[in-house]
């Protein structure tokens, strides 16, 4: 393959969809439900991220694999976008996924299947495809759950190749975001329940939060975490910094995407702005944003930019533990 050309920001979906979304009167089993007129969009984590990128002006390139009919639709849909396509052949059909909206209820229905298996050949040609940028991008994003055939330490690899030349940004969960830690990132961006689950905890306060993230961090696994936590807003650990953001009372009309727009708009605010504090602001308008587009249209730059200066954050102090007094 020739050298890909510059861009600033990459991203790799590994386990890429062509997201369908409807809405029916109301749900209802063993019934013929008549549907509004489907609506498609390119999806998966890296491709849902550099959508919304794109949309805020940055140069972005989406890597990921895809095949048979429903992979030409997916690379027509990411083009239409206007995001850099950088398609990796795939001999299986790549996946479609269906989100539902009951209007009466307004509650949404989200149907994900599996992706195709990937060969070693294919999912081995990802990573040399990102490995190729010239170059180095500033971030290489990697997003979303791995198909079958693609091995548990696939970001860790991905980390491990990219770190050294581009900050390297992983959302994922479970046994695959701990082999990408096992070799330092720069961001992860867990949800409450991956978090507690990564680091073992049950509890959900911040000082606790704060202290588990900061032991991850102490080990050289990772510098930033954005932990997203629906409408309670988010919470950013450093070293050095803990910062805390408000949610926005927002009446969803799709919670599809949401996370996906959370982290675009933080990695857009980085870079740009560089602040931490300013990022996770924007990152919580983003995610508040995306709550009010149908199906899986994901922030709207406007939105995102009305809802930032509804954002509060504010740093926490979190006292160090007095020692006991020595005995006499």
């Amino acid at each position: 393959m020739a050298e890909i050309s510059r861009t600033g920001i990459v991203t790799l979906t590994i386990n890429p969809a062509v997201d369908a979304s409807t809405s029916v009167k109301k749900m209802m089993p063993f019934t013929k439900m008549r549907c509004a007129q489907a609506r498609r969009d390119p999806g998966g984590g890296g491709i849902n991220v550099a959508r919304v990128l794109k949309r805020l002006g940055v140069d972005v390139s989406a890597v990921y694999p895809a095949g048979g009919a429903a992979g030409k639709l997916l690379s027509t849909l990411v083009e239409r976008e206007g995001v850099r396509s950088v398609l990796i052949p795939a001999e299986n059909e790549t996946r479609e996924d269906l989100t539902v909206f009951d209007r009466t209820t307004r509650e949404q229905f989200r149907f994900v299947f599996p992706g195709a298996p990937l060969s070693e050949i294919e999912w081995t040609e990802c990573l040399e495809t990102i490995a190729r940028i010239r170059p180095r991008p500033a971030f290489v994003i990697a997003s979303g759950s791995l198909p079958d055939g693609v091995p548990d330490d696939f970001y860790g690899r991905l980390a491990q190749a990219s770190k050294q030349h581009s900050k390297v940004i992983v959302d994922t969960s479970g046994r695959f975001l701990q082999a990408a830690l096992e070799h330092g990132v720069y961001l992860i961006k867990p949800n409450l329940r991956e978090f507690q689950e990564l680091t073992g905890i049950t509890a959900s306060d911040d000082a606790a939060l704060i202290k588990a993230g900061r032991r991850l961090i102490d080990r050289g696994q990772v510098e930033v975490i954005a932990l997203s936590m629906g409408p309670g807003g988010a919470l950013l650990i450093t070293r050095d910094q803990a910062i805390r953001a408000d949610g926005l009372p927002v009446e969803p009309v799709s919670v599809s995407g949401a996370g996906d727009s959370f982290l675009a708009a933080m990695v857009w605010s980085l870079s740009s702005d560089g602040s931490l504090g300013t990022a996770l602001r924007y990152g919580v308008a983003g995610g508040s944003a995306a709550l009010l587009s149908p199906g899986t249209d994901l922030c709207r730059p406007q939105d995102m930019h009305r809802l930032f200066a509804e954002v509060m954050a504010r740093p926490i102090i979190v006292q160090a533990a007095i020692p006991d007094p020595p005995h006499e």
